[in-house]
């Protein structure tokens, strides 16, 4: 029996590739109209018109767990399932966001820069211990992050589209939980309701000695309002993994010294990676045996 068509939309590891190749056929750059699965990663854009030029497709796995990009209405429209791989990278990505903020804090980037280069006496550094953390998006992610925090934190708030049942206080909105907080750590999915919501308004009430850290989406910030705060000190620096255009990181993110720049790595472990590899795998072997996915978001 031929085996089912599959479009890989973007690069895979070898081994996600080679365990793919043992289950279908891969295209790659054009999907044929005869493609059933498409696999992706989290950046994955994928809307109606792609749908619809593959009139055998059945379902859209994606190596991540963001789907911002994906037209979820016109999948379930034209009954395509898609899938994402949650939980499985909640505690690495929430581990990184804590390395940002450490990071920003201690000085930790800027001091090893210095060493290299022969120095030794270096600004003082700010205490971590004491601060006011606020998490906007207080999801699986984000209470772990919160957990994470809780140990050390002054004080631990949140803004969320509902209340959750945790001893951290919720503020209203991003701009009142900026206002309240010291660091501001950003664990919201990207989409509409996110885009640009750290505005100039967001950074200036973050404050001169607040710090913003983002392991969700470049989406979530308006970078050239964030170049401008750290220009003009309006606040003390960020740590990121997420940009609004990657790979493609401004020039000007990456002249700054109070910036730390990592390359979308939240999930990049070796644990992670196998756990999320794995998961694809199960979707499409359920899709394959006329099975529901295992973690179906559409």
């Amino acid at each position: 029996m031929a085996r089912p068509d599959l479009f890989l939309a973007q690069p895979q590891s070898a081994t996600l590739e080679a365990a793919l190749a043992e289950r279908f056929t891969l295209h790659r750059g054009t999907a044929p109209a005869t493609t059933r699965a498409v696999v992706g990663g989290g950046s994955l854009r994928w809307g109606a018109t792609d749908c619809d030029r593959l009139p055998a497709l059945e379902i859209v796995a994606i190596h991540g767990v963001g789907h911002d990009g994906v037209d979820l209405d016109a999948a379930r429209a034209r009954g395509v399932r898609v899938t994402t791989t949650p939980e499985v990278l909640t505690d690495d990505v929430a581990d990184l966001a804590l390395a940002l903020w450490l990071a920003l804090e201690r000085a930790v980037v800027a001091n090893d820069r210095s060493v290299r280069d022969g120095g030794w006496g270096v600004p003082l550094a700010r205490r971590a211990t004491g601060r006011r953390v606020g998490i906007f998006g207080l999801g699986q992610i984000g209470r772990a992050i919160a957990t994470r925090a809780a140990p050390f934190a002054g004080w631990i708030g949140y803004c969320a589209r509902s209340a959750k049942e945790v001893p951290y206080q919720r503020l209203p909105d991003i701009a009142a939980l900026a206002a309240a907080s010291d660091v501001l750590i950003l664990a919201a999915p990207g989409g509409a309701a996110t885009e640009r919501a750290v505005d100039a308004a967001v950074l200036d009430a973050l404050g001169a000695d607040g710090v913003l850290v983002n392991v969700a989406r470049g989406s979530l910030v308006d970078e050239a309002a964030l170049v401008s705060a750290l220009e003009r000190g309006v606040i003390a620096g960020a740590g990121l993994d997420v940009f609004a255009d990657e790979p493609r990181v401004p020039a000007a993110l990456r002249a700054l010294p109070q910036v730390v720049l990592a390359p979308h790595q939240g999930s990049a472990t070796r644990e992670a990676r196998a756990a999320m590899e794995a998961l694809v795998l199960a979707n499409l072997d359920a899709w394959l045996e006329g099975k529901p996915p295992v973690s179906a978001i559409a």
